[in-house]
């Protein structure tokens, strides 16, 4: 008995036994690449959705509002009230937010309002249009609603704007 504790291990990664033990260091190397890719796409998936609802770009794709009073209005018909709030809400996390969380800056902070527009979008989703994302169902928003939860735990990981220019995953 040494007194001394064991060191709690750094990731999943660690405490997890692998398959193939000889392809842990590949896992540890592309591991952080991997986690930067899955938060640019999570991230960046906002701003084609803004472009389109709030500024009229990528016509006959499935919207047909093309302006942030249509998103307002779109709102106040859902019950969403005042629909100008949440409709200038969405085009700060569709702009700002999303935009941020894609390159891990004040990473946590900015995926919250990623994660809420998310899950909300899943709700709203699901009570119109069902389950499957061809149909505009809850499939689609809920699995960017998870990655947005991810680093909204998470934080941005050592490959990040958060990492570089701070020292430290915010």
């Amino acid at each position: 008995m040494s007194g001394a504790r064991p060191k709690p291990p750094n990731s999943f990664m660690d405490a997890t036994p692998l398959i193939w033990p000889a392809l842990g260091a590949l896992y540890a190397a592309l591991g952080p690449w991997v986690e930067a890719l899955l938060r640019f796409l999570v991230g960046m998936a906002m701003v084609p959705h803004g472009l389109r609802m709030c500024l009229g770009y990528f016509r006959g794709t499935g919207i047909a509002i093309a302006s942030v009073q249509g998103v307002a209005e779109m709102f106040d018909r859902k019950g969403y009230r005042p629909g100008r709030l949440w409709a200038y809400g969405v085009v700060l996390t569709q702009f700002v937010a999303g935009p941020c969380l894609a390159l891990g800056l004040l990473t946590r902070p900015m995926a919250l309002p990623v994660f809420a527009l998310m899950a909300l979008s899943a709700y709203d989703h699901a009570k119109y249009d069902g389950y499957f994302w061809n149909k505009s169902g809850i499939e689609y928003p809920a699995m960017w609603a998870a990655g947005a939860l991810f680093f909204l735990v998470h934080g941005g990981g050592a490959i990040s704007l958060d990492h570089l220019l701070l020292g430290f995953e915010f």
